[in-house]
């Protein structure tokens, strides 16, 4: 993966969280092809797209946080665009994780954000085209079975969203969130993997979709890449649902 100088980030630098896999990885792949130059952020960048700066990062510890961010402006001098969008899942209803679980969440999904943002705001400041992009979710929206925990994580991402937004819009950063539907990530498959009937389990997620199929990774980076683009620049504050109509269609059942 290479740039050519080229497109609607050229010469700008993004730092994508959870970069080497999944939604990261995508991100990774369609900022580079419109010219930006990408560090990966990941507890295992081995997985990295070809071409973008691989950097070991945990986004629950501060201080590997900063030292990655600070990698990046030692390597490229700039920051323009991050996308934080590493994250953990969670099942079951409201009595069926531990406190710790929640704490062990929380600190990933939302506090993850807060860290990363935090150490990249004073490079943010300096560029002419600052945008943040974090990952919500369709649970953050819409009332999801088995999901009281990751739906929790996700309302309280999107709600610090558009309180970034308010903070940060008088010095030029915008902030905004995309909420895929279910996505078809290593995530998903590791959650089929542990079904009893992980076809019957496909089958269902794909059915709660309107469109019938589960949401692609590249779907949800073409969303990213807009939020990011500088030539969005009065798009703040919002998000985008990527998710085959699930949130705001109501369809009737298909007939047999």
């Amino acid at each position: 993966m290479t740039t050519d100088g080229t497109g609607a980030f050229a010469g700008l630098v993004a730092v994508v969280t959870g970069g080497a896999s999944g939604i990261g990885a995508a991100v990774v792949r369609r900022l580079a092809a419109d010219g930006a130059r990408v560090a990966v952020l990941d507890l295992d960048p081995s997985g990295a797209p070809e071409g973008s700066l691989a950097v070991t990062a945990d986004v629950s510890d501060d201080a590997s946080v900063r030292a990655a961010i600070e990698r990046v402006l030692a390597e490229w001098g700039r920051l323009d665009v991050v996308v934080n969008n590493a994250g953990i899942g969670a099942q079951g209803s409201v009595e069926d994780n531990s406190d710790d679980e929640w704490h062990r969440v929380f600190d990933v999904n939302v506090l993850g954000m807060v860290r990363v943002s935090r150490s990249a705001l004073p490079a943010l400041r300096r560029s002419p085209s600052a945008a943040i992009v974090n990952t919500g979710s369709i649970a953050a929206t819409a009332g999801l079975q088995q999901r009281a925990l990751y739906s929790a994580s996700k309302g309280a991402v999107m709600a610090l969203t558009r309180a970034m937004a308010a903070d940060h819009l008088s010095e030029g950063i915008r902030v905004n969130c995309v909420h895929p539907g279910t996505a078809d990530t290593p995530w998903i498959g590791r959650l089929l993997d542990r079904a009893d009937d992980p076809v019957a389990e496909r089958a269902a997620l794909e059915a709660r979709q309107p469109h019938g199929r589960l949401v692609a990774a590249e779907e949800i980076a073409d969303a990213i890449a807009y939020l990011a683009d500088p030539r969005s620049r009065s798009t703040t504050g919002t998000g985008i649902s990527v998710d085959g109509g699930m949130q705001e269609l109501r369809l009737r059942p298909r007939q047999s």
